[in-house]
């Protein structure tokens, strides 16, 4: 609520947290368009909830109609690296919103979110071909500064 206050603050009364099961169910069909690996509504919901329990929380930005437009999924962090950072998990615009400022506007309340939070970095990832998400991000101040490696595990409970 208070990370709400703030957004409406800076001016930006469209952007709210998704903070109910009904304020999540909304933002499904949104979230889906940037992981269409989800498995449906309840997966999405039962994720989220998992994640809460490590600070995420879900930024939204809200059209007239009140209908969800754009997301933008964070939590907070703290790492030996960059110190205490605000991490974004997923930032998406729906299809039809695209090119309407809302990924720039979620970054600029994000970034305030950081700031009043005390963070000293906003960190988020994107994969190596996506040439669009990396030219948004640099118009957008954010800079290249590490490679990221990964390896696909088999958890041990799926052998079992």
């Amino acid at each position: 609520m208070q990370q709400n206050r703030q957004a409406m603050e800076q001016g930006d009364a469209a952007l709210r947290h998704a903070d109910t099961q009904e304020t999540l169910r909304s933002c499904y069909a949104v979230m889906k368009q940037l992981r269409p690996h989800l498995q449906g509504e309840e997966d999405f919901l039962d994720r989220i909830a998992r994640m809460q329990t490590q600070s995420y929380r879900l930024l939204a930005a809200w059209d007239d109609d009140g209908q969800a437009v754009a997301l933008a999924g964070y939590r907070f962090q703290e790492n030996l690296v960059y110190g205490k950072f605000l991490y974004v998990d997923d930032l998406v615009t729906a299809e039809t919103a695209r090119g309407s400022r809302w990924g720039a506007r979620l970054l600029d309340a994000l970034t305030a979110v950081a700031e009043h939070a005390g963070c000293v970095r906003l960190v988020l990832d994107t994969g190596l071909a996506n040439a669009l998400a990396q030219r948004f991000y640099f118009r957008q101040g954010l800079l290249t500064s590490s490679m990221r490696f990964g390896k696909p595990i088999t958890p041990a409970t799926a052998t079992a």
